[in-house]
């Protein structure tokens, strides 16, 4: 069965002043993939997240979700940052049914919904502590929790594992897959991390040096979960950082022109 194409990018370019920073940037993202977006530091990769997600506005090209032009934020996607964008004043509980009081959803409701995510995210017991008592790891549930309780078509992670420490984002991405499964939804990620790239996605798109464009399409053809110890996972990730390799490095030789 071919799945409906849910995020399409169409010679996407984006200019700011006088450096263009992505150039015909072309990809077709289907529906409940999971997708992860790679490159050289500054080639664009956040500010191509952004542009879907309708925070900036593309200077070329086109973006459409389920067929239609992205104009702006909507209902239909749900964006997780690297920084715990959390309210400090609400509880665990309150922050996640954030998305469904501003949609008016009772209140009863938005906390069945939100409490599934709660224990499915590991945050059972803590439904009425603050963020300023939580560890980074669980503020980060808190945020991906409080995305999928807003029940969008699309996730969009933007370096969700950036700020924790090696062991907590260990067992973030475990818990991740688990709930990528779980939710059954399109997520479209921005990682500098290939092994968390071909841990996570069903797809890695590779961004080249600036100006942007997607060089490659790599599929990674393995069940979920997945293990760190797979010798076909190695290969991915070997496959994937000799392509990521080439183009940091005509990165690092542009900017040395460009300094001299």
């Amino acid at each position: 069965m071919v799945k409906q194409v849910k995020i399409e990018a169409r010679d996407v370019s984006m200019r700011f002043k006088d450096v263009l920073a992505i150039q015909n940037a072309t990809c077709a993202i289907h529906e409940n993939e999971f997708v992860a977006i790679i490159g050289p530091s500054g080639c664009g990769k956040s500010t191509f997240l952004y542009t879907i997600a309708g925070f900036e506005q593309i200077t070329g090209g086109s973006i459409t979700i389920n067929g239609k032009p992205v104009t702006g934020p909507g209902p239909d996607r749900g964006v997780v940052f690297q920084e715990f964008v959390l309210y400090p004043w609400r509880t665990v509980m309150q922050n996640i049914t954030l998305g469904p009081e501003i949609q008016n959803i009772p209140k009863a409701e938005a906390e069945r919904r939100a409490q599934k995510w709660i224990r499915l995210a590991g945050l059972s017991g803590f439904e009425n502590a603050y963020p300023s008592t939580l560890s980074g790891g669980m503020k980060q549930r808190v945020a991906i929790a409080r995305a999928l309780t807003y029940d969008p078509e699309i996730i969009l992670l933007d370096e969700p594992f950036g700020a924790l420490d090696v062991q907590t984002k260990n067992y973030m991405i475990r818990d991740l897959q688990s709930l990528w499964t779980e939710a059954n939804k399109t997520i479209l990620m921005v990682t500098h991390s290939v092994m968390e790239a071909v841990l996570l996605a069903d797809r890695v798109l590779v961004f080249g040096s600036r100006p942007s464009s997607i060089i490659a399409d790599v599929r990674i053809d393995l069940p979920h979960p997945r293990s760190l110890g797979d010798p076909v996972l190695q290969q991915y990730e070997d496959e994937v950082t000799r392509t990521l390799s080439a183009e940091v490095d005509k990165s690092m030789r542009m900017e040395r022109r460009t300094v001299a």
